[in-house]
């Protein structure tokens, strides 16, 4: 790598490049002095990596900035050639639609503005061109407000560059700064408040959090910067290294930023109904998704000493931790990072990386600061699993697979007496599943032995290992059913023998169908098939590629594809994971259907597990992401679409079957509406009787509640929908006392979270067939519960 290019790249860090020692003078001098002396030869490359470096490295934008503002007393073409493709890039960024770009590339002029590179006014200019664009947005008459979130994120910019460059603007263009300021104030009086429904990480709103939810992102972040305002600009988490050189810089030329345009917005849909104004509203969010909304695991305490813009700028950063670990804020910031690392983590409907990356960094944090960041994780988890039982469903899925990485890094220790109690607690007990599917979880990451030795300060734990996962072979001695041992043997010996599928085939129609049935000859190709397979996945993969069309033969319906999938499930009754990569392979050689699936899902014996472990749901997973590969290929487009349809249907049907008789028998009946005011619930203390305990089998608790807990309910389901309050209730039913619910109620929360969880992750897939599923599935007779857990995850307003 030349010098130039290592100086640049370099700048700001603790480098050999510049000796070991952050200086910012020092670097941005050195770093001036060299790349001045390379333009004569190199100034195209300089250019396009300096631009390459300002959009990939955002927290150096301040020092980018400051060397280009020198750059620009001597070299006003090459600024402006600077400025040009910035520009350009920009305008690329608003017509395409890319986020971060246009977020990055509008902090870069900013702190260009701040160097005397740009006019203000200009800078102005392009602030009011975004401002303009969001408000028609969300004029009812002549702009389209499903597409809010694109206008929200417009706003978003603007407000995300003022902390950069707020002070240089009301000094020296007050009015016009203000006159933005105004405009964005119109903007939020006529714009709708974005509601977190489905899409909160927290099922509940109780106290601590009750402050952050009155207002939504855009609000927040418009008071803060409101207060940012109030407090002259000043703000120490914003390095300010221009000021450094303001004598040099003032006499530098400001340039103009050329025009830019806002893309047009899509047209309103010609019927305005629910469902259509839901449906462009969730594409709109997943062009334009909302900031990370901020969890608040640690108390106020260990952050009293920042700002609240401080919180905002630190969380903008998301850079890897080598740069996080030296970012350029006066204040400890560690319990700030972790919070802000989960906040990504957690985020709904996905994060903005995949969940493997924040899992690297929060390894390599702990490392590079090893006497702080560790114990700060630790409480993180600790505070999480405090409040398991209120954390959405998916989001208790991310925390299990990332928790269970982490501790695989540090040689599985945890000091996991602490949560020795969960043992006591029900098997449905959130906390107990918790511990049991993060136990389960690094058996799959090492071996089960390792993961024991990890527990043997608390042995009693071994309860919620899983089994050894070894296979479970029907016919592994003579002494099991004679006839069909001796069929599995005959089987083994024609593959071992190199016996063609066709020749299999034969057999079984000669041999075997025509003697024993067609059960058994299903269960004896399936067992012996899947034992000579179960060695590795290779010999697994070798299997099906010869012999699957066996299987297919035997198991050319949707019923014996179901008895397929109980057999592999009995196979590898000790395996979750093997049973989950073998249905994925089946499924991708088209052995098994999704519809499938969702009946084998949804048997009687596999629904009474809801509650109790996420497992099931793990082939709900491999079914959509092979119709995922199906849809990549545009031959098989239109079956996959027609598939799609009958999967959706088929899934929500069974969730609402199953639910109906336990939603009605735990919350009630839905044509029971409550009376009097929904929006208060009135408790008589006087009236209530005592508090009484009630032992059923030394493992669950039930309490009679202090207030009429299913009036409170239905208010929740009739008045406002709102299944996080319900959640809420029936965890906080104890009026202060701790309080479990009873299993009924807990399997149908989790079985609600679930839908709720699915809904949300596969709603762009969802939403083309929800007027099928309005018509079919989301009908009048369906329990309320069910319909709004449904809503929730599409965050689909009763009101629209």
């Amino acid at each position: 790598m030349s010098s130039w290019r290592s100086l640049i790249l370099r700048i700001g860090e603790k480098s050999s490049e510049y000796g070991g020692i952050i200086d910012y003078k020092d670097h941005i001098d050195a770093c001036f002095g060299v790349v001045r002396r390379e333009l004569e030869h190199s100034e195209d490359e300089i250019l396009t990596f300096l631009l390459q470096c300002s959009e990939q490295l955002p927290h150096k934008i301040p020092l980018y900035g400051t060397v280009i503002g020198l750059l620009n007393l001597e070299n006003e073409e090459l600024v402006k050639k600077i400025l040009e493709s910035t520009q350009k890039s920009l305008q690329d960024a608003l017509d395409t639609g890319d986020c971060n770009k246009i977020r990055v590339l509008m902090r870069f002029l900013t702190v260009l503005m701040c160097s005397k590179v740009v006019q203000p006014s200009s800078l102005v200019v392009v602030f009011e061109t975004l401002l303009s664009s969001a408000a028609t947005i969300v004029d009812d008459e002549k702009g389209n407000p499903s597409w809010q979130a694109r206008a929200d994120f417009y706003i978003t910019c603007i407000l995300s560059c003022l902390p950069w460059g707020g002070s240089e603007l009301g000094e020296q263009i007050p009015e016009e700064i203000e006159r933005v300021m105004v405009g964005i104030e119109a903007y939020l009086s006529i714009r709708r408040r974005v509601s977190d429904v489905g899409l909160s990480v927290f099922e509940e709103i109780n106290k601590i959090d009750k402050v952050h939810v009155e207002q939504d992102f855009v609000e927040d972040l418009w008071s803060r910067i409101q207060d940012l305002s109030k407090n002259s600009w000043k703000l120490e988490s914003v390095p300010r290294p221009h000021l450094l050189y303001e004598a040099q810089l003032v006499a530098g030329k400001s340039h103009d930023i050329g025009p830019i345009s806002c893309p047009e917005q899509p047209d309103t849909p010609g019927e305005l109904s629910g469902v259509s104004f839901g449906r462009q509203k969730h594409e709109a969010e997943l062009k334009y998704p909302q900031r990370i909304r901020r969890l608040n695991i640690f108390s106020a305490s260990k952050t009293e000493d920042l700002q609240p813009i401080d919180r905002f700028v630190v969380e903008d950063r998301k850079e890897c931790a080598a740069c996080m670990v030296g970012l350029p804020v006066p204040f400890r910031y560690e319990y700030l990072m972790a919070e802000t690392i989960f906040s990504q983590l957690l985020l709904l409907p996905q994060p903005p990386f995949k969940p493997i990356y924040y899992t690297l960094v929060i390894i390599d944090l702990c490392k590079s600061l090893p006497g702080a960041f560790p114990a700060v994780v630790a409480g993180a988890v600790r505070a999480l699993f405090d409040r398991i039982s209120e954390l959405d469903m998916e989001c208790r899925t991310r925390l299990i697979l990332w928790f269970s990485h982490h501790l695989s890094n540090f040689q599985f220790i945890w000091p996991w007496e602490e949560w020795a109690y969960v043992l006591e607690l029900p098997k449905w007990a959130p906390q107990r599943v918790f511990v049991q599917e993060v136990l389960d979880r690094e058996v799959r990451l090492s071996y089960w032995d390792k993961v024991k030795q990890s527990i043997e300060n608390t042995p009693a734990l071994e309860e919620l290992l899983p089994p050894k996962g070894v296979p479970d072979f029907r016919y592994g001695s003579e002494d099991d059913d004679k006839t069909e041992y001796t069929l599995s043997t005959e089987l083994n010996g024609m593959v071992k023998g190199r016996k063609t599928a066709r020749d299999v085939i034969t057999w079984l129609e000669e041999s075997v169908i025509s003697v024993n049935g067609l059960d058994i000859a299903l269960r004896v190709v399936v067992q012996t098939l899947l034992d000579i397979g179960s060695k590795s996945f290779t010999h697994l993969i070798t299997v099906l590629e010869r012999y699957g069309q066996v299987i297919a033969k035997i198991c050319s319906d949707e019923e014996t594809q179901i008895t397929l999938i109980a057999e592999v499930g009995s196979f590898w009754k000790n395996s979750a994971q093997s049973t989950a990569i073998t249905i994925d392979r089946m499924m991708g050689y088209r052995l098994i259907s999704n519809l499938a699936i969702v009946k084998w899902v949804f048997s009687s014996s596999n629904v009474e597990l809801f509650h109790t472990t996420d497992r099931l749901w793990e082939t709900k997973e491999e079914e959509v992401s092979t119709r995922e590969s199906l849809e990549s290929k545009e031959a098989l487009f239109a079956r996959a679409l027609e598939e799609n349809e009958a999967l959706f249907l088929s899934l929500y049907k069974n969730f609402s079957n199953v639910l109906m008789e336990r939603l009605h028998e735990t919350f009630g009946e839905k044509t029971l509406e409550p009376t009097g005011d929904s929006e208060a619930m009135v408790v008589d203390e006087e009236d209530t009787p005592a508090m009484e305990t009630d032992k059923e089998n030394g493992s669950s608790k039930r309490y009679h509640f202090r207030f009429n807990f299913f009036l409170a309910v239905k208010i929740c389901v009739f008045s406002t929908c709102n299944f996080s309050a319900l959640s809420y209730l029936c965890r906080n039913a104890g009026s202060g006392t701790e309080y479990i619910v009873e299993e009924k109620e807990q399997w149908c929360l989790s079985t609600l979270g679930y839908v709720k969880a699915f809904s949300r992750q596969y709603a762009s897939e969802i939403w083309p067939h929800m007027d099928k599923l309005e018509e079919e599935v989301l009908t009048g007779s369906v329990h309320p519960l069910f319909r709004n857990a449904v809503y929730s995850g599409l965050r689909l307003h009763i009101d629209q």
